[in-house]
């Protein structure tokens, strides 16, 4: 009744281990819905349906943005995800810990670029009932990201290897047309600029 937009943020992990590559927003997932990975998977899944429903039943103004790895300054240290741990080991010189063989893919979106994305999608009228991916298509093997990690903080870490996550995903890259073509955005930071900025930042922390 108050005209209120509402955005959703959804999540790549609707995706799960995904068998199309790159993943556009067309493709229903891969997803264990009772692994380890389920109470967030579905919960995102679940909470992307509701959001449809009163788009289509009570007209409203709502969009779902599907967020890829996001990163970047300002990232809590105990995050958990693979840019901080990386970082985290290196500056204290512990071994960079690569689940299974590193071969696994991830994309990575500077936080800045995935802010601009995030608030382009809030204010056009154009996504209204729609879904979009948000994140950046560049995409890296892991055991990649952990040796530039490690050359860029100049640590004397090693690499170990220890046994893949259940139902750790094999591939992850959005394909982003939609968001380009609807909000005619994109990322423009790129991953060594970004890496610059947050090793500084876990630098003075």
């Amino acid at each position: 009744t108050h005209g209120a937009q509402f955005l959703f943020t959804s999540t790549s992990e609707v995706y799960g281990d995904p068998k199309e590559h790159p993943q556009k927003e067309t493709y229903w997932g891969n997803v264990n819905p009772s692994g380890v990975r389920a109470c967030y998977d579905e919960s995102k899944r679940f909470g992307e349906m509701m959001t449809l429903l009163y788009v289509g039943k009570h007209g409203v103004d709502a969009r779902i943005a599907r967020i890829f790895n996001t990163y970047g300054s300002r990232m809590r240290p105990t995050d958990g995800r693979v840019i901080s741990n990386f970082i985290n080991q290196a500056l204290e010189d512990k071994p960079l810990t690569v689940y299974g063989d590193g071969t696994q893919t991830r994309s990575f979106c500077y936080v800045s670029d995935m802010v601009e994305g995030i608030l382009a999608m809030m204010v056009s009228d154009k996504t209204k009932g729609e879904v979009v991916n948000l994140g950046n298509p560049e995409e890296y093997q892991v055991i990649d990201l952990a040796k530039k990690i490690k050359k860029m903080t100049g640590s004397s870490s090693n690499i170990t290897f220890e046994a893949l996550p259940q139902d750790d995903p094999e591939v992850r890259r959005p394909d982003i047309a939609k968001a380009k073509q609807l909000l005619d955005w994109k990322p423009t930071i790129s991953l060594d600029e970004g890496l610059t900025k947050t090793i500084e930042y876990y630098q003075r922390l």
